[in-house]
């Protein structure tokens, strides 16, 4: 398991949720990042940092429950109220893990399909980040510090990207959280799970709660 030393090396280029111009602040920050980190898992090319789960709430922590949708298993399931992602399994159950949502008016909702996957994807803000933040830098590499983490699955309809992702995040405090730009993000460790799990092809509902017609 890495020192403390190694997880603040590795965690000081991360995006912050909330930045201050001032070096003090930078490095309390950096600190109470570091705090989220209990270790690491081997990947390539890079390792996943692995949350500490005992500071999120329980009910946001990956866990198999009864399921009783009327989606057929392999079926990705976000409930954006709830903030939680269902992937549908056989015999009345599903793996449900803790995500986190797009702010208001930002979050999509409809049914979509993965049409392909990237491991430590490249990242690159949409037209309408752009315009909201003329600031952003319009790529970053993949990495422990792109806002995509470790998996990406991208959604597509009708054989055309929607620019929608469902993606690990370096922010492991926003899980639960409706704050993103509108794609669905996952604890790097559960992003990597969940990719293992569902190949391309596999239909994604996005809905809101209780609602299965979006």
């Amino acid at each position: 398991m890495p020192s403390r030393r190694i997880l603040l090396v590795l965690l000081a280029g991360l995006p912050l949720a909330a930045c201050n111009a001032h070096a003090p602040a930078r490095v309390a920050a950096v600190d109470e990042d570091a705090a989220w980190y209990i270790g690491t898992m081997p990947d390539q090319p890079f390792d996943v940092p692995l949350v500490d789960r005992s500071r999120m709430d329980p009910k946001y922590r990956r866990q198999t429950v009864a399921y009783t949708g009327p989606e057929k298993p392999g079926t990705i399931v976000v409930d954006i109220d709830e903030r939680h992602l269902y992937l549908v399994q056989d015999g009345g159950q599903a793996i449900r893990y803790g995500v986190g949502v797009g702010k208001l008016g930002f979050s999509w909702k409809g049914v979509a399909s993965v049409g392909r996957k990237g491991v430590w994807p490249d990242w690159g803000p949409t037209s309408r980040m752009v315009s909201l933040n003329p600031d952003l830098p319009r790529s970053r590499r993949g990495g422990v510090d792109n806002p995509l983490g470790a998996r990406a699955l991208y959604l597509y309809q009708g054989g055309r990207d929607i620019l929608f992702r469902i993606h690990g995040t370096n922010e492991p405090w926003s899980i639960g959280e409706q704050m993103s730009s509108g794609c669905v993000r996952m604890l790097n460790e559960d992003v990597v799970d969940l990719y293992a799990r569902v190949p391309v092809g596999t239909t994604v509902l996005v809905k809101r709660h209780g609602r299965y017609r979006v």
